[in-house]
């Protein structure tokens, strides 16, 4: 490693924790020690193979650090992909049915961050069209950001990578994101702002069930159908609280912001005008 880093980033299926995945370490696209590839089989997961696939253009890249994101990162695709990984260190983030695969990335010396209010959208056709699902992944991505999630996530990553450009051993994470883990990485300076957010949490937690009910296991449309509207519309009101919440913050000018560094160190301050350090 000659002080840069490369970084894959595997996409097999979208997660909404993986849109923004390589920009919340790179957020100005002037990062001086980091190269980030990506590769993704789009929405699709099935069959295995396709997951596989990627993931050998990916080694093609020559990763020294592997990032792997996926619904239920359990299946047999994201599993058969884990399997090419080798030595490389690799950090599996994923939604809760991930959980089911802990012991296997344990096992494996795999780094796995698993986001629990990272909901399953709901998939039916007489419901879910091209508008729907980007309003559904907009709230989810406010509700990821404003709640700690991604507060997380940068701050394992980052850790991670600085490490590793240190040339240490790094240490990959191993944590299960819930709402008081998110809440106390997001940090908010007044605490109604703060039961907002986990208000919030907990509301898009939720969400997944009603829509994996709807999904699998409802037959009659009449049925189902309610069911995926309420689904998100629970999101969508989980994202209104976190903007209400974020609007506290603001209102006291004391929103967090941590900025990095071109060198890739994270950076921090709250007052708008105080200078970061």
């Amino acid at each position: 490693m000659n002080g840069k880093l490369n970084i894959g980033v595997l996409k097999n299926g979208t997660i909404g924790s993986s849109v923004l995945l390589s920009f919340l370490i790179d957020e100005r696209a002037e990062g001086e020690r980091v190269i980030f590839r990506e590769v993704t089989s789009g929405p699709k997961m099935h069959p295995p193979e396709e997951c596989v696939e990627t993931m050998k253009k990916l080694l093609e890249f020559n990763p020294d650090l592997i990032l792997m994101s996926s619904p239920n990162a359990a299946l047999k695709g994201p599993k058969a992909a884990r399997e090419l990984v080798g030595n490389i260190p690799a950090i599996v983030i994923s939604d809760a049915p991930a959980k089911k695969a802990i012991e296997e990335f344990k096992e494996k010396g795999i780094g796995y961050i698993i986001v629990e209010c990272d909901s399953m959208i709901g998939a039916r056709r007489p419901f879910l069209d091209p508008i729907e699902m980007s309003l559904f992944n907009a709230n989810l991505l406010k509700v990821l950001a404003i709640t700690g999630v991604f507060n997380i996530i940068v701050d394992e990553l980052n850790t991670v990578i600085m490490d590793m450009l240190e040339r240490k051993t790094p240490t990959l994470p191993q944590i299960e994101i819930d709402a008081k883990v998110a809440a106390q990485a997001a940090r908010f300076s007044n605490p109604y702002a703060e039961a907002k957010a986990i208000a919030a949490f907990e509301i898009a937690t939720k969400v997944s069930k009603i829509t994996g009910k709807a999904c699998f296991v409802l037959k009659d449309r009449e049925e189902y159908m309610p069911q995926l509207a309420a689904a998100h519309e629970m999101m969508k009101n989980a994202a209104d609280l976190c903007q209400v919440a974020r609007e506290i913050e603001k209102s006291n000018d004391t929103v967090l912001r941590t900025p990095h560094r071109s060198s890739q160190e994270l950076l921090e301050k709250r007052a708008l005008h105080e200078k970061e350090k």
